[in-house]
């Protein structure tokens, strides 16, 4: 049961962390769509994910020789420390807030948090199936 792997968890809750923490960013954007001068910020991290996961864009496992391994996620160095690595930056080309835009991420980082929400879930569910029908043995 993977979804039940601490190291797997720990992934989990971490992408779940930064996800509130972008939500937290796009929110802001949001209440200053009426601020002169505001700038929107941005947070990204799945670049610097997908490096830890050793996974190119696509997705794929990303290696120089076909008879390297690829290395195991290790969830002690990646972690949500946004006071050093992931602080949210200007947006690039961006003068004011775009509502639209905003909203659209909004969306976005709330599919991905709940779809993450319900991959735990259904783990423990299965955990739960797991202890329930062992005592009826």
């Amino acid at each position: 049961m993977k979804s039940l792997d601490q190291d797997h968890m720990k992934l989990v809750s971490r992408v779940m962390d930064m996800q509130l923490q972008r939500q937290n960013v796009i929110m802001g954007n949001i209440t200053n769509v009426n601020t002169p001068n505001y700038k929107p910020l941005e947070l990204t991290f799945e670049k610097e994910l997908q490096d830890a996961l050793n996974l190119d864009a696509k997705g794929k496992i990303s290696r120089t020789s076909s008879e390297h391994i690829p290395s195991i996620f290790d969830t002690n160095t990646f972690n949500a420390d946004w006071t050093r690595r992931f602080m949210p930056r200007r947006a690039h080309g961006e003068d004011r807030v775009n509502i639209d835009k905003e909203m659209v991420k909004l969306a976005k980082n709330n599919l991905q948090y709940t779809t993450l929400s319900q991959i735990t879930k259904s783990g423990y569910d299965g955990l739960k199936n797991v202890i329930s029908e062992g005592s009826k043995v």
